[in-house]
């Protein structure tokens, strides 16, 4: 089933950066997995289970008004969007074309992960077979980027359908071939991949350390992105519990990307 969305307009008044920055994670906390200026997208399941604490939320921070939340109909969402951002123009010649409200590589957190992919080329080249899993592949623009750089097998997964759909078209675009999976487990055989990309929500990182470490072999890493400073001991500690350890951390203006490798 084709995962339906809410979409809520919140208009923000703050007077420092870092109070925006705070508001917009106590909104992914509560489940929303995209923000776009004042408009906040959520799950619409999500939405009917927390509405309560988003309209608490929203009521009882300073600066903030929750304008309204209205259902996105596929009929219409879809179209606005993809009007506002056309085929996106990437490195290496990489093109996306981006669906609904799911990254076109430009944004903070995937322009990291494309660049950490292209300056360690030689991980992927010097590693054969190479293989490399996807978690939360969105449009697929980092799974199109691993296999274009040599990685032999990609594996690219995601809950959304809209997202499945999106990927296996901008791999064909780009003329890669690549696997995509919609699901929302990562029950995946030990020791199956060399490097894992995963640039989600904080939280669904935590959740998912120990199915991460488990998919890598020995020496393997494991590359995470989408949150922010201070989420990075929580995942670094995390992540140590299953023998993932810390490498290198990367910055773009208030994301971070942690590297780590599996002992």
């Amino acid at each position: 089933m084709i995962l339906k969305y809410h979409v809520a307009n919140i208009e923000t008044r703050f007077a420092e950066e870092w109070q925006k920055d705070i508001f917009e994670q106590q909104l992914f906390d509560l489940g929303f997995d995209t923000i776009d200026g004042s408009f906040a997208y959520l799950p619409s399941e999500v939405w009917n289970a927390r509405r309560t604490e988003i309209e608490a939320l929203c009521a009882d921070t300073q600066g903030v008004t929750l304008v309204d939340v209205k259902a996105c109909p596929d009929d219409n969402w879809n179209a606005v969007w993809e009007a506002e951002h056309p085929v996106q123009e990437l490195p290496m010649d990489v093109k996306i074309i981006p669906h609904c409200a799911f990254g076109a590589g430009h944004h903070e957190t995937t322009s990291m992960m494309i660049e950490a992919l292209i300056n360690r080329q030689s991980l992927i080249t010097d590693t054969k077979p190479f293989r490399v899993l996807d978690h939360g592949t969105g449009t697929g623009v980092l799974a199109v980027f691993a296999k274009r750089l040599g990685a032999e097998y990609v594996l690219a997964i995601d809950i959304d359908e809209k997202s499945v759909e999106n990927a296996k078209e901008n791999a064909a675009l780009n003329g890669v071939d690549i696997d995509v999976l919609q699901t929302d487990t990562l029950h995946i055989k030990p020791s199956s991949f060399d490097l894992i990309l995963a640039n989600i929500h904080r939280n669904i990182l935590l959740n998912y350390m120990p199915y991460y470490a488990d998919a890598l072999h020995s020496g393997g890493e494991l590359w995470l992105s989408g949150f922010y400073e201070t989420d990075c001991p929580a995942l670094i500690q995390e992540a140590a519990k299953y023998g993932l350890e810390y490498i290198n951390t990367l910055d773009r203006n208030e994301w971070r990307m942690i590297q780590l490798r599996l002992q």
